[in-house]
């Protein structure tokens, strides 16, 4: 197959957009994230087939992030001399043998395999996405494009959660993850029937890694990109006891509020595309200041239902925009290494949603939750004063 891109690893202008092919990385994301995504609404009839505590099963989802951190550092180095398509269809079949696995585990530490297999297959496919992305269709149509497979994440929010729960108690938690794997039989024969030859490019190393993070531009934004996620996810990870306590409604209400933010992310991710179209640095910083002005407005208008929906619908449709964003700025500010830099935006992503929910529980534990609403919001002020202070959203030059 004839290269279609340049010498300098950008696309052709002239080259004809795979839309297929993006559309099959979007399914991609939706069965790796759904899959993530199912335990949550499982856990009590896995841990009570298993005979283990709800605490224990919990870690199936520790289990898969870890792994995703270590996968996300080391797959571009490690498959460097391998097609691409051929480490995409490999983390496929990692998706339905780790869907199989826990679907028949019959004890907890089968169980935890099967979930480092789907942690290995999350990280490396992440990784690797932005780069991919940016070799399927022309430079003006990248932001577009990552909106499509982006919106695979919020598709697994609306859909894994609520119908996983629905499923586990009209056949089983087993019977889900088996669905689960057929899904991902589908997304390995979408995969195969669409996504072109992409044969390997570039010198990815694990040393490369260090290399970028030497760059002062790419230092902030990691950094920012840490406040962002950990102040969202310490915001989302304790929006329920917030609900609870403060808004004072019940599981029902609690669950349309959360489709309300599905939904919304949903319609945020086409919503990025538009915006990084027009200026990349602003809707990196706007988003986790938009996010950190509606904490603000939880905490004093959060007694009342329809605020209190209104403001988490906003918050859905700015959060939809933050993937966007940062892949965006991957393709654009360090194309020269898009596999090496998507492999470090994923590792920064994991380690802040383990500590944005940690600090989070902290927080709570000590002083309350609306004091993790306005400590989460000010986290997410900083990351927007970052951004602006420092981090490059130019095209970065093409290296030899």
């Amino acid at each position: 197959m004839t290269d279609r891109h340049t010498a300098a690893g950008a696309p052709a202008a002239s080259m004809a957009p795979a839309w297929a092919a993006v559309f099959s990385m979007s399914l991609g994301v939706f069965g790796l994230v759904g899959a993530e995504f199912l335990p949550a609404s499982l856990l009590t009839p896995m841990a009570a087939d298993l005979g283990i505590t709800e605490g224990l099963a919990g870690q199936a989802v520790t289990a898969t992030a870890a792994m995703g951190v270590v996968a996300s550092l080391t797959v571009a180095a490690l498959t460097h001399r391998i097609d691409r398509k051929l480490v995409l269809i490999g983390f496929s079949l990692l998706l339905i043998v780790s869907n199989l696995i826990v679907a028949f585990a019959g004890s907890v530490e089968v169980l935890l395999a099967g979930r480092l297999l789907l942690g290995a297959a999350l990280g490396g496919f992440w990784s690797l996405s932005t780069a991919v992305v940016m070799r399927l269709v022309p430079e003006a149509s990248v932001p577009k494009a990552l909106s499509i497979m982006v919106s695979g994440v919020s598709a697994a929010t609306i859909f894994a959660a609520p119908v996983g729960s629905y499923l586990g108690d009209l056949v089983g938690w087993r019977l889900v993850f088996a669905g689960a794997a057929g899904l991902a039989v589908v997304v390995l024969a979408v995969q195969l029937a669409t996504l072109p030859a992409l044969p390997p490019r570039g010198r990815s190393r694990l040393s490369t890694l260090a290399v970028l993070m030497s760059r002062r531009h790419i230092a902030l934004a990691m950094l920012a990109v840490l406040m962002v996620f950990a102040g969202h996810m310490s915001l989302f990870t304790y929006i329920r006891p917030f609900l609870e306590t403060i808004t004072g409604i019940g599981v029902t209400a609690i669950s349309a509020t959360l489709l309300a933010f599905g939904i919304a992310c949903f319609a945020g991710n086409y919503l990025g595309s538009l915006l990084v179209a027009r200026s990349l640095r602003l809707t990196l910083a706007l988003a986790p200041l938009a996010i950190a002005t509606l904490a603000f407005l939880l905490t004093n208008l959060g007694a009342s239902f329809p605020s209190t929906l209104a403001i988490i619908t906003l918050w859905g449709l700015a959060f939809g925009t933050v993937p966007v964003a940062w892949s965006a700025w991957i393709s654009r500010a360090v194309a020269d290494e898009a596999e090496s830099a998507g492999g470090l935006l994923v590792a920064a992503i994991n380690l802040a949603i383990a500590a944005g929910a940690a600090i989070g529980g902290l927080v709570l534990d000590l002083s309350g939750v609306t004091s993790v609403f306005l400590t989460s919001g000010s986290v997410l002020v900083l990351a927007s004063l970052t951004v602006l202070a420092g981090v490059q959203t130019g095209r970065a030059p093409a290296r030899a």
